[in-house]
């Protein structure tokens, strides 16, 4: 709004204030004449019908005056000329009154009805009306002031992004820790919008778009907020969602203006958050598609490289759903650059956590590069989250600072669940107990799988009795075949321990995640990783979003046959693993006691506790680390 549009709507406000204010003034006078222009010095006296009656034939009355509703009358009696006041009854009509009054010869009168004065009806005539038209427009005033609300039905088709002169955003390239590749592409952009002239000697473009692609909490929006605060130039800000509304081009429409404004006031950035909100795919899914959505993107694309150019506004836009934007939003001209803001890696989560922890109090016994090697996988917001999760801790223990323990139960809670308490049930205790001891044994006798970092029969929230938990690999998605099959291995390591120690008939439904992910890791083995006898050969495609016109179920290129290959394939792999696992619990018997009761004591024993007690009774495997990369 124009600062010319601000004051002309500020005096039009104050003149209805003092309008409003003047009637109301006018009006307490007008309300007040009538008592005040009352000069009557005589008191008036009510009496009773009764009593008038009797003064009527009597003779005692000098004259009456009846009021025009027949409701009242006043009478001046002879004696002293004093005034009388009744209430006449209006139901008979007064018969009996009236035959009195005209056989005694009483002057009888009848009132005019009282007129209102000149004031009082100007007042009625026009205060009341400013009045409803007053609380009418500060109701609209204040619904037009709230997010979508029925007083913006004029400026509907009206951009909703946050606009921002100078960008004071309070966030540096120096606040944006762990992803170094993401800022380096990044800081090229600001320098465009600082220097252009510099690119364009050479004759370089600048570039149109900016897509940050990643998962969610990797820092999308933070890197968008450095570049506004590092550029200096206006800012637009909006979410994709802003865009679409119920009413069929209402989104192109806030297009066009968003990106008029931003043509006003080049060079600038535009920063369009969960852009696949608006940017899905045409035409496709169940249904065919959304025509608000759609009109709102072909807008989109209009603008950002159509007929009429945009220099000078890069958009820079996030998602974490980079498969479902449409082809044409990705191409160069629109979206020049696709830069992936990934997880962070083992030096960027050490900074990460340096800039997170400068407002909290650590012991001096913490080590930033031991968090960072047992949070791998972990964002930058869930490293934020850790900090703040061990801080609360720390606060409920009545402690001055943040120490080991605070650090390994928040990792605990954030990945697994809360802790609950301890179990009284010695036979349940003891089940879930062997169930984790296998585990935790099958990982530390296997040359290829994890180290484990702790084990406990602490229950957890979401249903968890227990569990043992490895230390997170930096290459865990370059796994080879013996360490997945070490893998499926160690999964069916305490259904194991339980055939082992308790039978057939008391096996409990403990592993049915287990079991789960035992079935998800054989079938990629055969039907997409080419481990198995079977040969090379991806059988199966992951399934893709119905909604987006794909499949719902796995491409299965394979007869009938196959399958039934594939099913048995299947099977004898984990039956192999399964045999493995109770052989280590098997020969390892008397260990598998030991550790169980010791579990049973503690409750909580980590990795190399573990593994002294598993050193006393055979010798463990040096592990193998994985060095391969691509």
């Amino acid at each position: 709004m124009s600062s010319g549009k601000k004051i002309f709507l500020a005096k039009f406000w104050r003149r209805v204030k003092t309008t409003v204010v003047s009637l109301a003034i006018l009006q307490s006078v007008a309300t007040t004449l009538p008592v005040s222009a009352q000069t009557d010095t005589e008191s008036v006296v009510t009496i009773s019908y009764t009593e008038l009656l009797a003064n009527v034939k009597e003779n005692r009355v000098q004259k009456i005056d009846l009021e025009s509703n027949g409701l009242a009358a006043e009478a001046v009696l002879k004696d002293g000329g004093r005034r009388v006041r009744v209430d006449l009854i209006a139901r008979d009509g007064n018969t009996e009154l009236m035959k009195a009054l005209r056989e005694n010869g009483v002057d009888t009168a009848v009132k005019a009805p009282q007129q209102p004065t000149l004031i009082w009806q100007l007042v009625s005539t026009f205060f009341v009306p400013m009045l409803l038209i007053f609380i009418l427009l500060m109701v609209l005033r204040r619904l037009s002031n709230a997010p979508g609300g029925p007083g913006q039905t004029l400026s509907f088709g009206k951009t909703k992004a946050r606009f921002s002169p100078e960008a004071k955003t309070g966030i540096m390239f120096e606040d944006v820790a762990g992803i170094d590749t993401a800022k380096e592409e990044l800081q090229e952009v600001v320098t465009f919008l600082k220097q252009p002239d510099r690119f364009t000697a050479v004759g370089a473009k600048i570039p149109k778009g900016v897509l940050l692609i990643g998962p969610p909490g990797t820092g999308k929006t933070l890197l968008a907020k450095a570049i506004a605060g590092e550029a200096g130039v206006p800012f637009f800000s909006l979410s994709g969602s802003e865009f679409v509304e119920m009413f069929v081009g209402v989104g192109a429409s806030r297009v066009r203006d968003l990106f008029q404004k931003a043509k006003d006031n080049a060079p600038c950035i535009i920063f369009i958050d969960e852009i696949d909100a608006v940017g899905r795919q045409r035409g496709s899914g169940i249904g065919g598609g959304n025509d608000e959505r759609e009109q709102t993107l072909n807008q989109m694309l209009t603008e950002m490289d159509g007929f009429q150019g945009n220099s000078g506004v890069i958009v820079v836009a996030a998602t974490n759903r980079p498969d479902v934007l449409d082809s044409a939003l990705l191409r160069p001209g629109r979206f020049d650059r696709q830069i992936m803001v990934d997880y962070p890696d083992y030096k960027g989560r050490q900074e990460i956590l340096k800039v997170h922890a400068r407002n909290k109090k650590l012991e001096e016994s913490i080590s930033i590069e031991s968090i960072a090697r047992r949070t791998t996988g972990f964002a930058g917001a869930d490293l934020a989250n850790l900090l703040n999760e061990a801080a609360i801790l720390a606060a409920r223990r009545y402690k001055e600072a943040i120490g080991e323990l605070e650090i390994a139960d928040a990792i605990d809670r954030v990945t697994i669940g809360l802790s609950m308490k301890p179990m009284l049930d010695n036979s349940k205790k003891r089940i879930i107990a062997y169930h984790e001891v296998g585990h935790a044994l099958a990982m530390t006798l296997l040359k290829n799988a994890s180290l484990l970092d702790k084990v406990t029969i602490i229950p957890r929230s979401g249903g968890v009795g227990g569990f043992a938990k490895w230390v997170p690999n930096e290459e865990e998605g370059l796994e080879s075949r013996s360490q997945i099959l070490d893998r499926i291995t160690v999964t069916l390591g305490g259904r194991a321990a339980e055939e082992v120690v308790f039978g057939d008939d008391e096996i409990t439904k403990g592993a049915v995640g287990d079991l789960q992910e035992v079935a998800r890791l054989t079938r990629l083995m055969v039907t997409q990783l080419g481990m198995s006898s079977l040969g090379l050969g991806a059988l199966e495609s992951e399934s893709g979003e119905v909604f987006l016109g794909r499949n719902m179920m796995p491409q299965n290129d394979y007869s009938i046959k196959m399958g039934d290959r594939i099913d048995r394939e299947i099977r004898q792999i984990a039956k192999s693993c399964y045999e493995i696992a109770k052989r280590l619990v098997a020969e390892n018997r008397d260990l598998c006691d030991r550790l169980v009761d010791i579990l049973l004591d503690v409750e909580t024993l980590d990795g190399e506790e573990f593994r002294k007690i598993v050193e006393e009774y055979t010798q463990i495997p040096e592990k193998k680390t994985v060095a391969v990369k691509f």
